[in-house]
């Protein structure tokens, strides 16, 4: 068994969503003063890796900590997109060129390879998105999420979030943002573990994510 992390470090010079209040880290208690260690934690629940819910958008929205455990867990399949040009549309095409495989996965993780420019300006700009008609097949075909390897499912630009609002308006499904590493999985089906932070009317979370590959 191979097990990767597809997930960013949380760090207090990460990037965030524009406009949303910046990671803090703080020594709470250290091992000098209080002879243990502590830190305190400042930030949102859309930092980092993260997992958004139908709450997110929408009033009576599903919570995050409303939907079972077995939402986080499926079979996955990563989509490559690498070879699209910032502000490109990732079309039906490419899921449909794996055929199957992507029927009969839980979760589809697009990689773009935006997740190079992660410490660079570069993040908050122009990167490919997923088309309307990626966001109905999930939808009509049962998956339980979408994953990406950008800080949004929209272009950062774009804030009436039609993607979003397509997607988690219709159905009990999550987008998981922020990925990494989605190159190093391969083209086969895996296990794919995402789970958020377990909060009271969760919204979003920080999420540990990982691909499990079976020798």
């Amino acid at each position: 068994m191979k097990v990767i992390d597809l997930t960013q470090m949380i760090s207090n010079d990460m990037p965030v969503f524009p406009g949303t209040a910046p990671a803090r880290l703080e020594a709470a208690n250290t091992i000098e003063k209080d002879h243990f260690r502590e830190t305190m934690f400042h930030i949102t629940s859309h930092t980092g890796t993260h997992m958004d819910a139908p709450s997110h958008l929408f009033e009576e929205g599903t919570m995050l900590d409303e939907l079972p455990a077995e939402q986080f867990v499926g079979k996955a399949l990563v989509i490559d997109c690498r070879d699209l040009k910032a502000g490109d549309i990732i079309g039906m095409e490419r899921v449909e060129a794996v055929g199957e495989l992507a029927d009969q996965a839980d979760f589809l993780l697009f990689n773009t390879g935006w997740d190079v420019n992660w410490d660079k300006a570069d993040y908050f700009g122009d990167y490919p998105v997923v088309s309307m008609e990626i966001c109905q097949y999930a939808l009509e075909s049962g998956k339980k999420g979408l994953g990406f390897d950008t800080i949004g499912i929209d272009p950062v630009s774009d804030m009436l979030l039609p993607r979003h609002r397509k997607l988690l308006g219709n159905r009990d499904i999550v987008i998981i943002e922020n990925l990494t590493n989605l190159d190093k999985i391969g083209g086969g089906l895996f296990t794919f573990v995402a789970l958020p932070l377990k909060y009271k009317d969760a919204d979003g979370a920080p999420t540990r994510a990982v691909a499990i590959l079976e020798d």
